[in-house]
């Protein structure tokens, strides 16, 4: 079964698998969302990326691709088990899995503040073998008893101990998912939430409809290798990280190099660099500059063929600008080695560094504020029919 084929479902008793229910660019729309936005996770070697999260970084436009996917993955879990409409979506979150991450056998509602979680649902944003090894879901008992991560897939069962689970230990790549629960008891309703904090934010009648994010606090993007810490004596930030595996350095304006607080560098101006070549255009933080390669990642095949208006002004480094970003380097991440062996896909980065080009880099820029735009404009039309229903749901056009 591939990616793009007609959806199937295998039904076994008190668990659903549905291949093919989302579409390779629906997964590669929540990859792009997830490593641009993600936050050190709940267990070691595990990033998350909530929608409370992205409300609260100025990127609450980016909830809107998750919407019509949460409606229809709640129509199925309502469907097979026969509870249509008495179901409310606990949590949604976009959750990856790097290499050492694994969990043992559990069941979805095993601590006394989850017993409120009935169903559970694990959308694979990826695949065993293509994107990442290891990290193979194991129920303890019944069929199937193994599940192969392939992109587009849900397993969809009961939270309970009746589909106690593990997942083994990834050793390499990262397995990334889209995971939802649940409930029953209305006060547990994740929209009602949502929809509060949306209120509550920076959607005003003169809010701009270019949303530039806005980092957290250093510690969410800070990986150390013991979780339990955030001594940044160790690891490294996540957001550097990714751009670094990629092949891509920052420099300031101003020489940094002397600043020890990391969450003033992540809000601070800068530019990127790649090898020799400084890209002289100004982004206004580590989070849009992410968000803008990660969306060069995702799109760069529809700008081959693209024209360009905008100017792509590209420059040598000097040797005090090479210095520089040295020393960036030094605060940004303890043990670059760790850096690789956490997010380094070997296959995916020598791609990347082969197609690379800076006028497609350049398209990539406008296409994305674009994008932010339209979303950031659905949200604004879609937002009084939420508050009026306390539910987010997919607005029709007509409606809007």
């Amino acid at each position: 079964m591939k990616m793009g084929d007609p959806e199937e479902a295998e039904e076994h008793g008190r668990r659903l698998i549905l291949h093919n229910f989302l579409s390779f660019q629906e997964c590669k729309e929540l990859e792009f969302i997830h490593k641009s936005n993600c936050t050190v996770g709940y267990r070691p070697h595990v990033f998350s990326t909530t929608l409370s999260h992205l409300i609260a970084t100025n990127s609450a436009h980016l909830i809107m691709p998750f919407v019509p996917i949460r409606e229809r993955l709640k129509e199925k879990v309502e469907e097979f088990f026969g509870c249509q409409y008495e179901l409310f979506v606990e949590f949604t979150g976009l959750i990856s899995w790097s290499r050492g991450s694994s969990i043992g056998w559990h069941s979805d509602d095993n601590r006394p503040y989850l017993k409120q979680r009935d169903f559970a649902a694990v959308c694979y944003l990826n695949s065993y073998g293509n994107d990442f090894k290891g990290g193979l879901f194991h129920f303890q008992d019944g069929d199937p008893a193994t599940i192969v991560p392939s992109g587009g897939d849900v397993v969809i069962y009961t939270a309970d101990s009746r589909n106690i689970h593990s997942v083994d230990e990834i050793t390499d790549g990262e397995r990334l998912t889209l995971a939802l629960w649940f409930s029953r008891d209305a006060t547990y309703d994740e929209d009602a939430k949502l929809i509060t904090l949306l209120s509550q934010n920076f959607l005003h009648d003169n809010a701009p409809e270019l949303c530039l994010p806005l980092p957290a606090s250093s510690n969410m993007y800070w990986f150390s290798p013991d979780q339990a810490s955030s001594d940044q004596q160790l690891g490294f930030d996540i957001c550097w990280a990714r751009l670094h595996v990629l092949g891509y350095d920052l420099l300031f304006h101003q020489d940094k190099s002397y600043c020890s607080n990391i969450s003033e560098l992540l809000m601070e101006p800068l530019q990127l660099t790649r090898g020799d070549e400084l890209f002289e255009h100004e982004f206004i933080n580590i989070l849009h500059a992410l968000q803008v390669v990660q969306f060069y990642c995702w799109k760069s095949p529809d700008f081959k063929s693209a024209k360009v208006e905008e100017t792509t002004t590209v420059v040598v480094l000097s040797q005090s600008q090479r210095e520089r970003f040295v020393c960036l380097k030094s605060l940004f991440a303890k043990d670059v080695c760790l850096v690789d062996s956490v997010f380094s896909n070997v296959t995916f980065v020598e791609s990347a560094q082969h197609s690379f080009n800076w006028v497609d880099f350049t398209i990539a820029i406008a296409t994305w504020e674009d994008y932010v735009r339209k979303l950031h404009r659905e949200l604004v039309m879609s937002l009084p029919h939420w508050r009026i229903q306390q539910s987010i749901f997919n607005v029709s056009l007509d409606e809007k």
